[in-house]
C-alpha cells in the first residue's frame, strides 16, 4: 500500500501555527490533503499531528488524523522518526510518500509519475530536486558566477521512502539513491 503522510507538527517557532495559516482561501494543510486525494497511486494518507487544531482543519478536509506521540514533536525530531513510529501503527504501508505541508503548490500528475519511477527503478529513497546555481558567499567560496557548476539539491515537495528501509538499522543520514529532476523547461 502507498500511503501518503502529511506531517504537520503544531510547535513551529519561525512562524507559528504556518501548517493551519490560509494561502490563497484554503489553509496551508488543505493543498497537501487535496493533492493526496487526487493522485491515483495514493492509496491511503494521512496527517500526523501533536495539535488538536490541525487535526481539526485535517478533518474538516476529509483527512484522517495520527496523533503524534509528544516525543516526536519536538524541534529535534526527525522526519524518519515519525515514519517510523507511522509505520508500527499502519503495518500494511509498504510505501510512504511524504507531502510536507510547507511545499504546497504541486503538481499531481508528478506524483503518479515519481511513484510509477520510484517502483520500476526499485529504489529505497527517491525524492525530486533540481539543479541549483546558487553559491555560498564567504571567505573561501568567493569564484566568479561564470565558474560556478551548481549542484543537485531535493526540493522537499515529494520523499518516497520504502518501509524496510527505516526499520532497519540505518541511522539518521538518508541518501537518495534516486531522483526526478525538474525545472521550469525540462522534466528529467
Amino acid at each position: 500500500m502507498n500511503l501518503a503522510v502529511i506531517p504537520a507538527r503544531g510547535g513551529s517557532k519561525g512562524l507559528p501555527g504556518k501548517n493551519i495559516k490560509n494561502l490563497c482561501g484554503k489553509p496551508l494543510i488543505a493543498w497537501s490533503i487535496e493533492a493526496a486525494k487526487r493522485a491515483k497511486k495514493i492509496d491511503r494518507f494521512i496527517v500526523s499531528t501533536d495539535s488538536e487544531e490541525i487535526a481539526a482543519v485535517a478533518r474538516e478536509w476529509g483527512c484522517p488524523v495520527l496523533k503524534r506521540p509528544d516525543e516526536l514533536a519536538t524541534d529535534e525530531t526527525k522526519t524518519i522518526s515519525v515514519l517510523s513510529q507511522i509505520s508500527k501503527e499502519i503495518p500494511e504501508a509498504l510505501n510512504f510518500i511524504l507531502l510536507q505541508p510547507t511545499s504546497p503548490i504541486r503538481d499531481v500528475g508528478l506524483i503518479d509519475e515519481c511513484l510509477d519511477l520510484y517502483e520500476q527503478g526499485n529504489y529505497s529513497n527517491l525524492a525530486t530536486g533540481y539543479w541549483c546555481k546558487y553559491q555560498e558567499f564567504g571567505k573561501h567560496n568567493n569564484m566568479r558566477r561564470q565558474d560556478y557548476k551548481g549542484f543537485f539539491t531535493t526540493m522537499g515537495m515529494y520523499i518516497f521512502y520504502q518501509k524496510n528501509w527505516f526499520q532497519k538499522d540505518y541511522g539518521l543520514v538518508i541518501i537518495f539513491v534516486g531522483m526526478l529532476f525538474q525545472n521550469v523547461k525540462t522534466l528529467k
